[in-house]
């Protein structure tokens, strides 16, 4: 599976390396192509998964604030509901697009 916007691919794993949840496909950390996302400053934190960490997607000098996401430390009851750990996995959001 790939996520991209545009032409550009932001992460790229075998789709068993992959978690969804909530109907978002989260890539593993390896699998983000370097340079592509940075902390965002939104906070928020999701009632059953935890402290969530906002990225600001950037490709070709665009910046596309709160694109990406991850739970960089999810609760154990997240991680047991979800079935794996999840940690530090990112999913994408608006125009990213996510498929084979």
């Amino acid at each position: 599976m790939r996520a991209r916007l545009g032409d550009t691919v932001l992460a790229d794993a075998p789709e068993a390396d992959l978690i969804r949840i909530e109907g978002n496909w989260y890539f593993p950390p390896a699998s983000v192509t370097a340079g592509v996302l940075s902390d965002s400053p939104t906070p928020y934190t999701c009632p059953w998964k935890g402290a969530c960490q906002y990225l600001t997607v950037t490709v070709d000098g665009r910046e596309l604030p709160d694109r990406a996401w991850s739970y960089p430390d999810p609760y154990p009851t997240a991680i047991e509901r979800v079935g794996r750990d999840f940690s530090g996995y990112v999913a994408f959001w608006k125009e990213v697009e996510v498929g084979d």
